[in-house]
């Protein structure tokens, strides 16, 4: 039997995806072999890569002038290979502190340049974002970087920072969950486990005047340019990743494509929000402003219910309701596969909970 599952990533995928990977897994196409089997230089194959990026162009309308590209190592291999790529040594970047992941491209960032934090909300304890008109830019940065959506702690940017640089961001929790203006970009990066597919695979999405910036000494795996040359294809890129990616690209346009999701998406954050602010109960610790659609962390009353709340959950079909190890907590993700029921689920074994436990 199918659960809920909220876990943060990997995370829930479309039953109906899942369920044709399933027929297809070991013949797949009538090859008769699984797509994990075939050479992914192969004319078959290379169909399955043309589709999905395609597909993923027209549900973003990506611009002609960006690369798509479909690589591996998550999205954390991306926090050292932005610097590399665009930025010379010795220059400066602006990065933009709001919680784990930011603060960890930061961390890493500092290893191959100068980094120039442009806002930090650690004095806020990462629970918003700090106004736009505080923030402190350099004028001759490389690029300014930011994470749109902070998956532990379930904060989310509610606007696209105005630059004059090149803006980056990690958008691994909230790709495909709205519609977003690729082109007030010049780098994108996601993580696939989230809203795409399974872990292993990684999107970058690179306006083509920001190639060929790379350092001389950048292994050549990691370099935008020959990726994009190479079609993402220098060496044996998840195969299987990208093939499950593109199933889901089809699936988010047969419903109705991201600004139907972004409906849903809305829908399902405020059935969650709206019963957690009513409660007297539970509590989220976000500024409203900057509370995520994606990631919806809340506290219990008393921590020594944690364990009870989520074992009883499970019980009731309700998986992964953990917040991240590194703060505690509970904390109930929503992504495009989640459907609006088990939202209503969530929030009715909520208020049983809490009839029990006062």
């Amino acid at each position: 039997m199918r659960v809920y599952n909220f876990s943060a990533g990997p995370a829930m995928l479309p039953t109906a995806v899942l369920e044709q990977a399933q027929a297809e897994l070991a013949d797949w196409g009538g090859s008769g072999m699984s797509v994990m089997e075939v050479s992914h230089r192969g004319r078959a194959f290379g169909a399955v890569a043309a589709n999905a990026e395609r597909d993923l162009r027209d549900l973003l309308l990506v611009p002609e002038d960006y690369k798509v590209l479909f690589l591996a190592g998550g999205a954390t291999l991306q926090f050292s290979a932005i610097p590399l790529n665009l930025a010379p040594a010795g220059a400066r970047a602006d990065y933009v502190a709001t919680g784990t992941w930011s603060c960890r491209a930061l961390a890493d960032a500092r290893r191959y340049l100068e980094v120039n934090v442009a806002a930090d909300d650690g004095p806020g304890h990462y629970t918003g974002i700090p106004p736009e008109a505080l923030w402190h830019k350099s004028r001759d940065a490389a690029y300014l970087h930011y994470c749109v959506n902070e998956t532990i702690g379930g904060v989310e940017f509610p606007f696209i920072p105005s630059v004059e640089v090149p803006l980056v961001a990690d958008v691994s929790s909230t790709i495909l969950s709205r519609p977003l203006d690729v082109s007030r970009f010049g780098l994108l990066y996601a993580g696939a486990q989230k809203n795409i597919g399974p872990s292993g695979l990684t999107i970058v999405i690179v306006r083509e005047d920001l190639l060929g910036r790379a350092r001389a000494d950048l292994p050549p795996v990691l370099d935008y340019a020959v990726q994009a040359r190479e079609g993402s294809m220098l060496n044996t890129p998840p195969t299987f990743g990208w093939y499950l990616a593109g199933l889901v690209f089809r699936w988010l346009k047969a419903e109705g494509g991201v600004a139907a999701m972004g409906e849903r998406n809305r829908l399902k954050a405020e059935t969650l929000y709206g019963y957690i602010d009513g409660s007297g109960y539970y509590a989220n610790p976000v500024v409203p402003s900057c509370r995520s659609w994606m990631n919806v962390p809340f506290r219990l009353p008393r921590s020594e219910l944690e364990a009870t709340f989520a074992a009883e959950a499970k019980e009731s079909g309700l998986t992964n309701l953990e917040g991240h190890r590194s703060v505690g907590g509970m904390r109930a993700s929503l992504y495009n596969a989640m459907p609006l029921e088990g939202v209503r689920a969530l929030v009715s074994f909520m208020r049983d909970f809490a009839a029990r436990h006062p």
